[in-house]
């Protein structure tokens, strides 16, 4: 059952309007979200994707629905050049490293979900690697050239996009009317500049390789994503990710080939993500200004970069400073100082009669959830959604400072409001001070570390700080016979 009948709308890329959403079976949302070419360290590009689709799930499930998230790992086929020329960026990368490509793929795929796990984003239901995929993709090939929709051409596979009208409609671009390089001339095995490779010949020292109808190769990027996507989603899916710089050519050439394909509607909502700045600058390696998630994590804690990453809408460009980042830790403070001292109140709560102040909080806690889900509702608007957090905590400032004088009841009540938000939605976790374990110390060896850093205490004359070692030693099982020391 769903938490509460909201009307939702999206921004369609498709369609430049935002869209009531209707998912194609009721209370049932399948998602597409393209993951990353894994061949270095994620940034904090990688995470505002990964955030900002980790809410969208979020949400719909707080909403009742049963999401199937799916985001895939490119492992192989994404080339350098979106001309289909160039390196494969896995290959490139493997040569550089000296490893072989797929204990690069582990790597860097391994660093990738252990980041994103550090910032608490949810795990996709299904995480299908391009590489595992590759019968699948040769079959939807070969029946793209049984539709004439592709041919072969010295070992290729290219989809001919003069056989799908309506190529350039999610990007919006007239492909008629753009300039051809003469790079693009030069590519004899094409009919056309503009066609996209579904299948690449391999030459004898390429790695990755798979044998084919068409001789050894590996496929093309576009194609990919189709093949994952219309496998655990279906022919026609709810909603697809991705960043603003996929849309042209990743997801116009998935359009192409998956439309040609099924002759159905690929996608019916399609979603995307700007882009993180650096002080107004894109993010770039060559700019010198590219971080990771794993250098940003040493100065700031997970939620601080949710918080970030929320802080602004997925639509518009993020942009990082020093500035901004302290900001959003100052507001994270304010917010998990109310939710600790929420939760220090219902530990130490008593069944107080309901007051007026009660009754008044109970009120705002449910207008403040109510605006703050419409925030949501409205296109993922997360920073009005935000506005609304800082308005109640203003609002209320005199009830949340004296939470004592409230009933019990009341302040669960408060409480599991700013769980669903916070926790549930926001997906914040906070750290909680946990004992040390020491199960996989070597006690043997800490003991001579003590003993010796004992000798040396008692040989200086610090007798008091010498005998708590000792007790501790003795605590543990342990007698010790001193030798005497001339003083």
């Amino acid at each position: 059952m769903l938490v509460k009948k909201m009307e939702i709308k999206f921004f369609n890329s498709l369609t430049r309007s935002k869209e009531i959403f209707k998912p194609i079976t009721k209370n049932k949302v399948g998602i597409y979200c393209c993951g990353p070419t894994v061949y270095s360290d994620p940034h904090v590009g990688h995470a505002k994707s990964a955030i900002t689709y980790d809410l969208l799930v979020r949400f719909l499930t707080y909403l009742g629905y049963k999401v199937r998230y799916v985001r895939n790992i490119t492992d192989v086929g994404h080339l350098v050049d979106d001309a289909d020329e160039g390196e494969d960026k896995i290959i490139k990368r493997s040569v550089i490293e000296k490893i072989e490509p797929m204990e690069l793929v582990e790597k860097y795929m391994k660093n990738y979900f252990d980041s994103m796990d550090i910032l608490n984003v949810l795990r996709p239901n299904i995480s299908p690697r391009a590489s595992a995929h590759i019968p699948e993709q040769i079959i939807t090939i070969e029946k793209l050239i049984k539709k004439k929709c592709a041919y072969e051409s010295n070992g290729s596979v290219y989809f001919d996009i003069t056989k799908f009208k309506d190529y350039g409609k999610l990007s919006k671009r007239d492909i008629k009317d753009q300039r051809i390089s003469s790079r693009n001339i030069a590519l004899s095995e094409k009919k056309h500049s503009e066609d996209f490779a579904l299948w690449k010949k391999a030459d004898p020292k390429h790695i990755l390789k798979w044998k084919s109808p068409w001789g050894y190769g590996y496929p093309g990027w576009h194609i990919e994503c189709s093949v994952m996507s219309m496998k655990y989603l279906g022919e026609t899916i709810d909603i697809h990710g991705g960043g603003t710089d996929l849309q042209f050519p990743h997801h116009e050439c998935e359009i192409a080939q998956s439309e040609s394909f099924t002759n159905k509607k690929f996608v019916n909502y399609w979603l995307h993500n700007s882009m993180v700045t650096v002080d107004g600058l894109k993010m770039s390696k060559s700019l010198g200004n590219f971080i990771t998630i794993k250098v940003l994590l040493e100065k700031f804690d997970p939620i601080v970069i949710r918080y970030f990453i929320l802080s602004g809408h997925y639509r518009k460009n993020l942009d990082f400073s020093q500035h901004t980042m302290e900001s959003a830790k100052k507001n994270v403070e304010k917010i998990i100082n109310t939710i600790k001292n929420i939760k220090k109140a219902v530990a130490l709560g008593k069944n107080n009669k309901d007051n007026n102040e009660d009754k008044q909080l109970i009120i705002n806690l449910n207008n403040f959830k109510t605006e703050f889900l419409k925030k949501l509702a409205d296109d993922l608007n997360t920073p009005e959604a935000i506005a609304e957090i800082f308005i109640f905590l203003k609002s209320n400032s005199k009830i949340i400072a004296q939470l004592t004088n409230l009933n019990i009841n009341t302040l669960k009540y408060m409480d599991k409001i700013f769980k669903d938000i916070f926790f549930d939605i926001f997906g914040f976790k906070l750290i909680e001070n946990v004992e040390p374990n020491f199960s996989n110390i070597n006690l043997s060896h800490l003991l001579e570390q003590l003993l010796a850093l004992r000798e040396t205490l008692r040989k200086k004359g610090f007798f008091e700080e010498s005998d708590l070692i000792r007790q501790i030693i003795m605590n543990n099982g342990y007698l010790i016979n001193d030798p005497k020391i001339n003083i």
